[in-house]
C-alpha cells in the first residue's frame, strides 16, 4: 500500500539557507522525504522554486499544526508563498467542451485507466452532441446553451453547477469566451487547450492562420486561463512537423493529436501538484 504523503510547493526570493531551513523542518517533525526537485531563477534579483513529497506516517504532530508551525519558522523568516496538500485529496475536476470531443475523451480516459489523480465531477457542454459518450464513463453531462446573447444566464447556470464540484475547471475545446468574473472564481485553476503554438496565431481559426503563413510546425498549448484573451501562463506545449503538401485539413489533424497529449499532461501535472505560477510563467516539475 502506498505511505501517506504531502506535497510541499514553495516560492521565494533567493537566498543561502532555504533548503537547511526546509528539510530539517521537516526532520524534525518526522517527516520523510520521499523526493526533492528545486528550481532557481536569476529574474528580479532571483527566486527559488521547490516541489518536495514526503512521507506523513511518522509526523510528530497533525498535518494542520505542521502547517502553523512551517508557516512560523520557516515560511515567514523566508517570505516564502507556499502550500501544502495531502496524496489523498483528490481535486475535482469539472470540464467544459463544446463539440469537439478528442480532448474530453483523452481526459476522460486517462482518468478511466486511473492514470489521472482527480476526480471527474462533472461535464458542461453548449451543444448536446457528447452526452452519450461521456455518460458511458458514467460521468454526469449538462447542456448550458451560451451565445454572446445569453453568456450572463449561462455562466450563472455554470457556477450553480459548478459550486463545491470543481477545484479545477478544464476547457477541453470550450468554444466561447468566459467572462473575467468566471475566471475571477478560479484564478490558476482553469486550464485551456489553444489549437495554436502560443503566442502565434491567437483567436480564432489558428490552423487556417498557420496555413496561409505557410509555416513549417504546427502545434498546441496548454495554458492558465486570464481576462486577457489566450494569454495567460503556460504550462505545456507540443509540436509537429508540415510541409507544403499538407492542406488545413492535414493540419487540423495533426492538431488535435497535439491537443490531446498537451491537455492531458498539463491537467495531470496541476493534479498531482507540480506547477508553480510566478508572474505570467510557470516552473513545472514534470
Amino acid at each position: 500500500m502506498t505511505q501517506p504523503r504531502a506535497i510541499l510547493l514553495v516560492q521565494c526570493p533567493d537566498r543561502p539557507g532555504i533548503v537547511a531551513a526546509i528539510s530539517s523542518f521537516l526532520y524534525r517533525h518526522g517527516a520523510n522525504i520521499l523526493d526533492f526537485d528545486q528550481h532557481t531563477s536569476v529574474d528580479n534579483g532571483g527566486a527559488y522554486f521547490t516541489r518536495l513529497e514526503f512521507q506523513t506516517d511518522r509526523l510528530d504532530l497533525p498535518v494542520e499544526d505542521l502547517e502553523r508551525a512551517f508557516a512560523l519558522d520557516v515560511a515567514r523568516p523566508f517570505g516564502m508563498e507556499w502550500r501544502l496538500t495531502l496524496s489523498s485529496q483528490r481535486k475535482k475536476v469539472a470540464i467544459l467542451v463544446s463539440k469537439h470531443d478528442h480532448a474530453l475523451l483523452e481526459l476522460l480516459w486517462n482518468w478511466d485507466r486511473g492514470d489521472l489523480h482527480a476526480d471527474v465531477s462533472t461535464v458542461i457542454s453548449n451543444h448536446p452532441d457528447l452526452r452519450e459518450s461521456v455518460e458511458s464513463f458514467g460521468v454526469p453531462f449538462v447542456h448550458v446553451p451560451n451565445s454572446r446573447d445569453t453568456r450572463a444566464q449561462a455562466e450563472a447556470r455554470m457556477l450553480e453547477l459548478l459550486e463545491g464540484k470543481a477545484d479545477l475547471v478544464v476547457l477541453a475545446r470550450y468554444m466561447q469566451i468566459v467572462s473575467p468574473e468566471l475566471v475571477a472564481r478560479w484564478p490558476n485553476r482553469i486550464i485551456n487547450i489553444h489549437h495554436s503554438f502560443l503566442p502565434a496565431f491567437v483567436g480564432a481559426d489558428p490552423y487556417r492562420q498557420a496555413y496561409d503563413r505557410g509555416v513549417k510546425i504546427v502545434g498546441a498549448t496548454a495554458h492558465y486561463v486570464t481576462a486577457e484573451l489566450d494569454a495567460g501562463p503556460i504550462i505545456d506545449q507540443d509540436v509537429g512537423r508540415v510541409s507544403h503538401r499538407d492542406a488545413v485539413d492535414d493540419l487540423k489533424r495533426l492538431g488535435r493529436d497535439l491537443e490531446r497529449r498537451v491537455l492531458a499532461r498539463a491537467v495531470r501535472w496541476h493534479c498531482e501538484d507540480r506547477v508553480i505560477v510566478n508572474g505570467n510563467k510557470t516552473v513545472v516539475f514534470s
